[in-house]
């Protein structure tokens, strides 16, 4: 168990490291959106940003600094006099504001990037932070690629930067090289040769190349680090940073593990703000990833299917309300079993006798082997075409439309409606709409269109269409198909072969609820 050592701080940085995503820019007012949503997730710190390196970054930070009052905001700096003015400049209207300088100290880094002697590079280090130190009370000083630095010249740095007015010192696995166990060495290392590190936050910014970022914090939260610093989904260079969902989440269902280093942050604010920043930045979650990804909370599997309905403890570690998801999903697929399937079915309004179970699950596992997920729609299709089959109500006899540059499009229908013919024309945008509009009056329907979507079976001019429509009406969706070498005749199959499963489920409840 991790020695009681308070909370750990939470430092954001995807507004700053996260948006050094490729693809993922963010302007000013964006940046202010996910800034408030921030605010509201309750992290300790904000890094709005890198104002020296463009006049966008600059205004955005200004614009997080002018309008957060609840967290710190940070601007980051390079150890150029110019850079720390600018980002003075830039933090300057904020409630909290903090600089955050930067050099690196590997050796690797100093010879080929920066072209310094480590003399140089600790000269430089001890000049920004008194520099910014004129501007603020909080400095945060980074050795950047400090894992793979020698260990006794980053303690005389911290050392050195501490003494120069340094308030946080910042260890980051720049490139994401380090292991954990080795992590938490060079953090045990640091604490024990650097004599002002106890009144110094200790801060830990992990890279996830080798997919070890969060174990790695974790690690350093472990042997005393009191600050980590991550991004929403874990965005960032390459392959990303530390998740903050994943190291709060962890830090909060592992309490009995890692005791009072909990952290501040709302969790039930987790999914918007996942959401929020996947919207704006255009970076998509996959669907496996932890705590935030579409699968987190779902079940196909039909023993976690079984054992969530009797206790979800069984297989849920954390509750989906504790990051603002309203429940979990037990997913339709073909592992899923018989205990999902009847409860599934139940969720949706029909129970079905012992017989009718049997041959609707055996038609769901045909279904299944085809598909990755079965949803509502085919479960719907299964009952209404396989289990309790109902004749088609509405046959379509005739279909004319007229339509040109100069003409208004016309159609004109005949439907056979329970055998009996009706015969009805309208007007209408094009001669889909048209034929549409003149079904929906022959069969007096209510239904409002929600998709039309055409694609062509095969290649060529003369190619046969097929048309798909999704029909709402009330409480029932449904899908509906057609094909045709004609796509306006492809288009009235497919709005008829709906409303025959709009029929089909209006049927099906009332004789499942013992309705007339």
């Amino acid at each position: 168990m991790v020695e009681e050592n308070g909370p750990v701080r939470i430092f954001d940085t995807t507004l700053r490291d996260g948006e050094q995503s490729p693809g993922a820019s963010m302007n000013p007012q964006e940046k202010l959106e996910i800034a408030r949503q921030l605010e509201r997730l309750g992290v300790d710190a904000i890094e709005a940003g890198f104002p020296m390196s463009s006049e966008g970054d600059f205004a955005s930070v200004r614009l997080v600094a002018d309008n957060i009052r609840n967290c710190q905001i940070f601007a980051l700096a390079r150890t150029h006099a110019p850079d720390i003015e600018r980002a003075w400049e830039a933090v300057r209207g904020a409630e909290a504001p903090a600089i955050h300088v930067f050099i690196a100290t590997s050796p690797i880094h100093m010879q080929h990037k920066l072209r310094m002697t480590p003399e140089q590079v600790l000269e430089e280090a001890v000049f920004a932070v008194r520099a910014a130190r004129r501007h603020v009370s909080f400095v945060e000083f980074s050795a950047e690629d400090a894992t793979r630095s020698e260990p006794a010249f980053l303690c005389r740095v911290f050392q050195a930067v501490l003494e120069a007015g340094a308030t946080c010192i910042n260890i980051p696995d720049t490139v994401g090289y380090t292991v954990p166990k080795e992590y938490g060495r060079l953090i045990d290392t640091i604490r024990r040769n650097v004599p002002d590190i106890d009144r110094a936050v200790i801060s830990v910014h992990c890279h996830n190349d080798l997919g070890l970022a969060v174990a790695n914090t974790l690690a350093a939260v472990e042997h005393g680090a009191s600050q980590v610093e991550c991004t929403i989904n874990g965005i960032g260079e390459r392959a990303g940073n530390c998740s903050l969902e994943e190291i709060v989440m962890a830090l909060r269902t592992r309490k009995d593990y890692f005791a009072s280093r909990t952290s501040r942050v709302r969790t039930e604010q987790i999914h918007q703000t996942s959401r929020l920043v996947s919207r704006i930045t255009g970076i998509r979650v996959q669907p496996n990833k932890a705590i935030v990804g579409a699968n987190a909370f779902a079940h196909e599997a039909g023993i976690h299917q079984d054992g969530m309905l009797k206790e979800k403890t069984t297989y849920e570690i954390m509750t989906p309300e504790s990051i603002g998801i309203p429940r979990s999903r037990l997913v339709l697929g073909k592992h899923s079993g018989r205990h999902a399937f009847r409860d599934k079915l139940k969720d949706m309004g029909y129970d079905l006798a012992d017989e009718q179970l049997r041959k609707a699950f055996e038609c769901f596992k045909a279904v299944a082997d085809r598909k990755k997920e079965v949803f509502d729609e085919d479960l719907e299709a299964i009952l209404a075409e396989e289990v309790l089959r109902i004749p088609d109500r509405y046959e379509l006899g005739f279909l004319s439309v007229t339509s040109g540059t100069q003409l208004i499009p016309t159609a004109t229908v005949q439907l056979k409606i329970d055998g009996r013919e009706c015969k009805k024309a309208e007007f209408g945008d094009g001669p889909v709409d048209a034929a549409f509009r003149a079904i929906r009056a022959a069969a007096d329907s209510k239904s409002q269109l929600l998709r039309f979507e055409v694609n062509a079976i095969t290649s060529g001019s003369d190619a046969q269409g097929e048309v798909s429509v999704r029909l709402q009406d009330g409480e029932h969706t449904v899908m509906g198909r057609g094909s045709s070498t004609d796509i306006i005749v492809a288009s009235a199959r497919a709005y008829v072969n709906a409303l025959n499963k709009l029929e089909y489920m209006k049927r099906m409840k009332k004789a499942l609820r013992g309705g007339p």
